[in-house]
């Protein structure tokens, strides 16, 4: 049996599979929230105290940088190291996962259910693949297609400077660099559920774009986390607040464009999918034209992008099924 993590800012989920179930069958599952605990270590260390089964290795998802067995997670103040993780506890193995590659190792995995086709396209059999997965933060990734099956890379692309493409968005850079103080604009800063959308949100609010509403104004007032209910209002069919849509149809123009970005540096003949925990939540505002319009964009490589199959991954464990995938094959089991 092998010990699996999904790592993440908002939250951290451990389950336990075994190579007869498969990675989608998490035998043991708990969820904690990570700004709650000082280290991966201490949430493991209570995760095993109400599971009792015999682990040989552990394969963890995380979203951060991976180094030489080393990761400094972006959006928390931990670092995990695997000899660490590995003298801790005494597992045999343990791998580091960056949270795309997790996301990206589900791809070839995922079942009908778990994806919803905005674009069929024109697939090309073994072709680059593109992930995005718009969460705490904006993850990017890509898998490539190598002896038989699908290898996954990591990213730090949403890392990289914010492009404007209109005068909106041009407005957008100039008051996160003068109102929010950024000197660094990054695709993260503005196309991410805990970052992105409320500096979206103000910017349009503070911009004179659309009144705020005072009803929202006071829920936001008490709510640290403003993204649920910025989406949550967008999408009230009795009272939809004219700022809130306005803040989600520019949050899926920027992550259209920066979709098309990376499919066009990965030449992702075989696919764009888009993941996270917002897309989900959010699908009727990404089945929109303004989405792919956004994305297709791109001058003289329009139908290149055009023909690109674009899908949203629904299932919201997709991290969790990715790093099981990858574990059973390479801990369990290693290939040489």
């Amino acid at each position: 049996m092998i010990l699996i993590g999904d790592i993440g800012g908002t939250k951290t989920v451990l389950a336990v599979f075994s190579a007869e179930a498969g990675p989608h069958t998490p035998l043991a599952e708990m969820t904690f929230p990570s700004a709650h605990y000082a280290s991966l270590e201490d949430i493991v260390r209570e995760y095993l105290t109400t599971v009792s089964m015999p682990i040989e290795g552990a394969c963890f998802g995380v979203a951060g940088p991976i180094i030489e067995g080393r990761a400094q997670i972006t959006n928390l103040p931990w670092v995990i190291e695997v000899s660490n993780l590995q003298s801790t506890f005494g597992w045999n193995a343990v791998k580091l996962l960056n949270d795309l590659e997790s996301v990206g190792y589900a791809i070839p995995v995922l079942e009908s259910d778990d994806i919803y086709t905005l674009s069929p396209g024109k697939p090309v059999p073994g072709g680059p693949i593109a992930v995005l997965a718009a969460g705490t933060g904006l993850g990017e990734g890509f898998l490539t297609y190598d002896g038989g099956r699908y290898v996954a890379h990591a990213s730090e692309g949403s890392h990289v400077s914010f492009g404007p493409i209109d005068q909106l968005q041009v407005g957008l850079l100039t008051y996160l660099r003068e109102n929010k103080g950024f000197d660094h604009v990054s695709f993260e800063r503005v196309c991410s559920g805990g970052l992105g959308i409320p500096n979206l949100y103000d910017y349009l609010r503070d911009s004179g774009y659309a009144a705020e509403p005072a009803w929202l104004a006071e829920q936001l007032t008490g709510n640290a986390d403003h993204t649920p209910i910025i989406a949550k209002a967008a999408q009230d069919t009795k009272n939809p607040c004219e700022l809130c849509i306005a803040t989600l149809n520019l949050f899926v123009t920027i992550l259209g464009a920066e979709a098309g970005n990376l499919a066009l540096k990965v030449l992702a003949t075989g696919g764009i999918y888009i993941g996270g925990g917002i897309s989900p939540r959010i699908l009727s505002f990404l089945k929109q034209p303004v989405f792919l319009e956004a994305l297709r964009n791109k001058g003289r490589f329009r139908k290149a992008l055009t023909d690109m199959p674009v899908h949203v991954i629904l299932n919201a464990k997709a991290g969790l099924l990715g790093a099981a995938a990858y574990g059973l094959m390479q801990v369990l089991t290693p290939q040489s």
